[in-house]
């Protein structure tokens, strides 16, 4: 289990627990800050410095991987050399900007299984900053469209394909159970806060603008890649959460209702 803290590998520790798991190591850079479970086996240590990782993959049948792309080739030299014999990945298809990790494993030499989601639920908390301070969403496109995908799902496949074989050796394209427009996801997040949000069109421009105290410099790259992509490409919803795991996909109402709080 590497990334045990973050935003996904610490869920991907509680799935494997809930299903039973009993030699569970998570690999962490803060033991301290982690607040893992006694049950697990916690390891210090970070997948962007290969200097901390020495014998941290030893005695492991079973690797989640974080997409790390800068040392990932390295990374899986060391699970390979301590006897790794499966590695589940988070990445992207090969064309992406995740295409380095998928094709890092597959060259590996290590039997692995890809996880490909699209866009994250979370992903829609750039947003709460501009609905606190202006109550709308600025954007340029109300009708693009993905099929947002909750992390929490995307765990929970991870920790089905660690422990079920038949769910390994194969690529899964991770969505959530419906498509979406920009304009439809602002509308559940609006009833979750029991208010009307304005999904207002805006050009390039003013978006950057509303989006940049949340995201900073990676704004210009959001806008420009992933609205773009969206709207000229949208992802479809598929079951592929439900099929893996043999429970539904969370929607994208519940997991706002779940996360109103986020957006006060």
């Amino acid at each position: 289990m590497t990334a045990a803290t973050g935003n996904i590998g610490r869920k991907v520790v509680d799935h494997l627990l809930e299903r039973g798991a009993t030699a569970v190591r998570a690999l962490t850079i803060d033991p301290d800050r982690a607040a893992l479970p006694p049950t697990v086996e916690v390891v210090t240590g970070y997948l962007r410095r290969v200097d901390t990782l020495p014998g941290v993959f030893d005695g492991v049948s079973g690797m989640y991987l974080a997409p790390t792309p800068e040392t990932v080739a390295e990374v899986l030299r060391l699970a390979r050399e301590a006897g790794v014999e499966h590695v589940v990945d988070l990445s992207g298809e090969p064309e992406t900007w995740w295409g380095d990790v998928t094709r890092a494993v597959e060259n590996s030499g290590i039997p692995w299984t890809h996880l490909w989601p699209g866009d994250f639920m979370e992903n829609s908390l750039v947003w709460a900053d501009q609905i606190r301070r202006t109550g709308a969403v600025h954007e340029p496109y109300p009708q693009a469209a993905s099929s947002p995908i909750a992390m929490d799902d995307i765990a929970s496949v991870a920790a089905t394909a660690l422990l079920d074989t038949a769910v390994q050796g194969k690529a899964h394209l991770l969505t959530g159970p419906e498509t979406l427009t920009r304009a439809q996801q602002v509308a559940h997040i609006g009833a979750a806060l029991g208010r009307d949000i304005p999904f207002l069109t805006a050009s390039r421009e003013e978006t950057l603008d509303h989006l940049r105290p949340a995201m900073g410099e990676n704004a210009e790259w959001f806008v420009d890649n992933v609205l773009a992509m969206f709207d000229e490409e949208p992802m479809y919803a598929n079951n592929a959460v439900e099929e893996i795991t043999g429970q539904p996909a969370t929607t994208f109402a519940g997991w706002a209702r779940a996360h109103a709080h986020e957006f006060r």
